[in-house]
């Protein structure tokens, strides 16, 4: 099995190298290790334990035979831009500053990676380890020029930002978009990331976000996929909280043939706290993997998960959620909870909520349930004169509002809820 990895992630690294420019945002140790992790491990299949039910390797091989690096262009993203925020655009792993609100805002710097110092370039990979994925060293190595966001010192930022990341093309292409967001001392701010995918070709995008929440910081994340069938894509987020620091995200899912999510954060400060929330549907033969990981470095720190999904046809979604407890996080509050809707026989959840501890003085928990569509509510529902299709959406709705509600960005919520409601 070793020798078909090496073999797939070859193929890989000699197609994308003959076309993709690298931006020179790690140095050459780096580098190497990347590909050599790359060339030894290759890319995840499903004999990897945590990509049991997302075999990435398997989608290279049959989707992505000959992949290339020829993308269209794009001179407008009007379409997507949400009212009353500042925008930032990512085309095909490329941060375009022509298409972007750049430095609009006091208190806020954008930075392409290639016009970074050698201070900030050390930061990027710090906390995403080439050596612990085959889809972080992939990125690594092939990164397009992507850019850093920095909320300076104190800065209460009132604005939204929203990236658009989107990638296009007219054949097989593999994209790998990054960036790094720090949100300084005391300042807060809140980030919209929304994956488009235009074009007629199928394109696999391999995302790599790295956020550094400061010490009495905010930063306020929704990441909004919703890709379409020709969409394939796998986001990484990883994230470091500082004392007394708060991160709040929110994934919603709604489209993309294999969507897999990524999220790692650290509590690495005192009085630190994490939210992390999630609401996917998948339909037909889509794959849907919500990946996360909530580490408690250190004492007093709370943090809280909420996922829900909703399957039809022959789809497949998965929660994989683990809370760990390091010996020195004593006073942790910790909480998770899956919860899922199965409209379809054939359709399947899998669910693995985990507790690791190594404290006494915790209090965590973590739940998981799945089941069909409440058929005591349905009949409450049509009994008072709302039909049976009407009745469905009714309790599908309100099944996912409580994470819906959680969109604190007017334009964002209305936005889901409309094409939520049309999915279902």
């Amino acid at each position: 099995m070793i020798a078909e990895k090496s073999h797939t992630a070859q193929f890989l690294i000699e197609k994308i190298s003959a076309s993709a420019s690298k931006v020179g945002f790690v140095n050459d140790a780096v580098l190497t290790k990347a590909l050599l992790y790359l060339e030894n491990k290759g890319i995840p299949s499903n004999k990897n334990e945590d990509y049991k039910y997302c075999n990435v390797e398997a989608v290279f091989k049959k989707e992505f035979k000959n992949p290339e690096q020829r993308f269209i262009g794009i001179e407008s993203i009007s379409p997507y831009r949400l009212p009353g925020t500042m925008c930032l655009v990512v085309v095909n792993g490329t941060f375009l500053e022509r298409l972007s609100d750049v430095n609009k805002l006091e208190g806020v710097k954008i930075t392409p990676f290639n016009e970074l110092d050698q201070a900030t370039k050390k930061k990027i990979g710090s906390i995403a380890n080439v050596e612990s994925d085959g889809l972080i060293a992939l990125n690594t190595a092939f990164a397009g020029n992507g850019f850093h966001l920095k909320i300076e010192k104190g800065t209460q930022l009132q604005t939204p930002i929203q990236v658009i990341y989107v990638s296009g093309s007219d054949g097989e292409s593999i994209v790998n978009p990054r960036n790094l967001i720090e949100v300084e001392e005391q300042g807060s701010a809140t980030i919209i990331e929304q994956q488009v995918h235009i074009g007629e070709g199928k394109v696999f995008s391999n995302l790599l976000s790295e956020k550094f929440v400061a010490k009495q910081a905010t930063l306020i994340s929704y990441i909004f996929q919703n890709e379409g069938p020709l969409g394939y894509s796998v986001n990484t987020n990883q994230v470091v909280v500082a004392k007394e620091g708060h991160y709040d995200n929110t994934t919603i899912t709604l489209g993309g043939q294999l969507v897999r999510n990524n999220h790692q954060v650290v509590l690495a400060g005192e009085y630190s706290q994490a939210h992390l929330n999630g609401l996917f549907s998948a339909k037909q033969q889509q794959v849907v993997d919500n990946h996360t990981l909530m580490d408690h470095q250190v004492p007093n720190c709370e943090s809280n998960e909420l996922y829900k999904g909703i399957v039809n046809d022959k789809s497949t979604g998965v929660f994989n959620g683990k809370i760990y407890v390091r010996k020195d996080a004593q006073k942790t509050n910790a909480y998770q909870s899956s919860k899922n809707i199965l409209l379809s026989d054939d359709a399947t959840i899998n669910t693995k909520p985990q507790l690791e501890i190594y404290a006494n003085d915790v209090k965590c928990s973590h739940g998981t349930s799945t089941g069909k569509i409440d058929e005591n509510a349905l009949f409450y529902l049509n009994a008072r004169g709302i039909g049976k299709e009407s009745g469905r959406k009714l309790l599908l709705a309100s099944f996912a509002q409580e994470v819906i509600d959680k969109i604190e960005v007017e334009s964002l919520r209305e936005h889901i809820t409309h094409l939520f409601e049309s999915e279902i």
